[in-house]
């Protein structure tokens, strides 16, 4: 007999399967076709080229052309275990990422152990601060917790787009089109140890994505 207590595994429609398809031939077409020019602070262009492994913290607006210009390197997502949630992990793994499934809000511990994991074996972790659900631009206590869990660095990452479709949703969630100029801007390492005020650490997160978003942003379009 089946045991009844067992959680049902979710059911996808074909949709699922059909959407990150179309998302990943037309995320390659904005890909090839934008101008990219990228922006690292001189501190964070040296974490990453020392060889370790660090934490990526990007707005979840600006989640769709980072999913492009980060593809392929090593990156573990965190990605909420909602049916909306599945559509993005399906498009992630087609740009080699690995993912995590959970939410501050559902999974958080499993995911945050997961994550934990991940790091460890030497990927870098990408968490939306304010997502999956808001409030925008609020940096949230999980990756806050798996800063001073794994001692890894903090590094926000932003884009600004010249050519985009923004949307009325809680985030103002942007969608790049083709033939776009793309700046991508990395801010300077935030570390988080044990003994650090959080609100104090969240709150610098928050000014640093802001700052590099709003200077993406104005590049973007000049």
């Amino acid at each position: 007999m089946p045991d009844s207590t067992q959680p049902k595994p979710p059911s996808y429609s074909i949709l699922h399967a059909i959407v990150p398809w179309v998302a990943r031939l037309y995320l390659l077409l904005v890909g090839k076709t934008a101008r990219i020019t990228l922006l690292p602070d001189a501190e964070s262009s040296a974490t990453e080229k020392s060889g370790g492994n660090y934490i990526y913290a990007i707005w979840h607006s600006r989640l769709v052309f980072l999913v492009y210009s980060h593809r392929f390197r090593n990156v573990c997502a965190l990605v909420s275990k909602s049916k909306d949630g599945e559509y993005l992990a399906r498009l992630l793994s087609r740009f080699g990422f690995d993912t995590v499934r959970g939410s501050t809000s559902k999974g958080g511990t499993a995911a945050l152990l997961n994550l934990l994991d991940r790091a460890q074996a030497g990927q870098h972790p990408v968490v939306t601060p304010d997502g999956p659900k808001g409030p925008q631009r609020t940096v949230q206590s999980g990756i806050l917790l798996l800063a001073q869990k794994t001692g890894l660095p903090v590094i926000p990452v932003s884009c600004g787009l010249s050519r985009k479709i923004v949307f009325n949703s809680w985030d103002k969630f942007q969608l790049p089109l083709p033939f776009s100029k793309a700046v991508v801007a990395y801010g300077r390492p935030i570390h988080v140890g044990e003994q650090d005020d959080t609100a104090a650490k969240s709150e610098e997160i928050r000014l640093e994505l802001d700052r590099i978003t709003e200077q993406a942003d104005k590049l973007a379009v000049s």
